[in-house]
């Protein structure tokens, strides 16, 4: 289905039954999103990085709530955008880009709650955070608005002077280039100086996080806007001898430095400082819930996501329903679903090459466990939870 069509398809929204666990709010502080291409939690301090610096997104998360276990549902920068601004399943969207953010179904749905949406045009971090800053200073006091700031994929062609002697110790011993790696192969051919220049890259764009933030202060905007950062993928950056996200190889990989993104909210009028959730959240979860918090009105498309807005807030989830307790992802000819402990990547539906992993007894996914037989009976119940979620949310 080309993309016009499934835009035009997500023009309506629809929150599925599950996810009205609170009264909606119906408030509606500003919102700035801002989104960093292919930037992993992994590598944060506020996720538990050690090598590269980012304070001022982790003051974000310092000062909100972080979802230790949010998952892109496409680990690509242009699928797993498209999923973040339509609520999307990666089958949904497809490979294309979202034409305009700024026209997305998340911005038509708060424009219909009276908000101005903007969406920054592509460009280097500066003139990204520039473009930010000027749509800031034109915000008149009492009309809400929505700004989508976009950063793409950290880049940098030189190394910052405190990177210049880093080892990145928690990165190697790097394996050699995997036999099926594609994009960004050429950065495995010296990985120790390709992590720093992706070190001074991420930093880069730390920084003009921190001069959005700025900006919000000088302007007295910061108390009544909801901060929300997340990245569309994850990267792999020398993992399994790889270094993008999940179209970095052939065919598509799945694995945990891909897809799990980070997913920080903050807005001292509601969100509780220093927050922390341990459910396992999605980026199709997004939407739902800015929809909730903003009681914005629903109408009838085919959403998976459930509102992730109580656990930002910090609440108590009810008993009932149950939140779940397993995550899906899908990008090309490749389908994953996660649960607390297991995880089972199919490909072109079933017939191979699989993928298994038990992350509890094998963190690093160094052993695929697929034709493991002590897995026998978890498999099978794994691959009918993708089956059933794609019967249901292909289109």
């Amino acid at each position: 289905m080309p993309l016009s069509r499934r835009l035009f398809f997500f023009g309506s929204f629809a929150l599925p039954a599950l996810a009205r666990t609170t009264k909606p709010a119906g408030e509606r502080p500003n919102i700035v999103l801002i989104l960093a291409d292919g930037l992993p939690a992994w590598v944060l301090g506020c996720y538990g990085g050690r090598e590269i610096q980012t304070p001022n997104i982790d003051f974000l998360a310092r000062t909100g709530a972080r979802f230790q276990r949010h998952f892109t549902a496409a680990p690509a920068a242009q699928p797993g955008r498209a999923s973040l601004l339509t609520g999307g399943t990666g089958m949904q969207v497809g490979t294309a880009p979202v034409a305009n953010p700024a026209a997305s179904p998340l911005a038509t749905l708060l424009a219909g709650r009276g908000y101005g949406c903007h969406a920054t045009p592509a460009g280097t971090a500066e003139a990204v955070a520039a473009e930010a800053g000027a749509f800031l200073d034109q915000q008149a006091a009492g009309q809400p608005f929505f700004l989508v700031v976009g950063f793409g994929q950290p880049s940098s062609s030189g190394v910052a002077e405190n990177y210049s002697s880093a080892k990145f110790e928690s990165f190697f011993p790097a394996q050699p280039p995997a036999a099926n790696a594609t994009a960004g192969r050429e950065m495995l051919n010296d990985p120790l100086g390709s992590l720093r220049q992706a070190a001074t890259a991420i930093s880069a764009v730390d920084g003009q996080v921190g001069a959005v933030v700025a900006k919000l202060t000088a302007k007295r905007l910061l108390d009544n806007t909801l901060v929300v950062f997340t990245s569309p993928s994850g990267s792999l950056l020398s993992h399994h001898g790889l270094w993008g996200s999940g179209d970095s190889s052939n065919p598509v990989n799945m694995y945990e430095e891909a897809i799990a993104t980070p997913m920080i909210w903050r807005w001292p009028a509601r969100v509780p400082p220093q927050t922390t959730r341990t459910e396992s959240v999605s980026s199709v979860d997004l939407l739902p819930a800015i929809a909730e918090l903003t009681a914005a009105p629903p109408s009838g498309a085919n959403l998976s996501g459930r509102s992730c807005l109580p656990l930002a807030m910090g609440k108590i989830l009810p008993k009932a329903p149950l939140w779940r307790n397993v995550v899906f992802s899908h990008l090309q000819n490749t389908d994953m679903v996660r649960d607390s402990r297991y995880k089972l990547v199919l490909r072109n539906g079933g017939e191979g090459p699989n993928e298994f992993y038990d992350l509890q007894a094998d963190p690093h996914e160094n052993i695929n466990g697929y034709e493991d037989e002590q897995y026998n009976s978890i498999r099978p119940v794994l691959a009918a939870e993708i089956e059933k979620w794609k019967m249901r949310y292909s289109s």
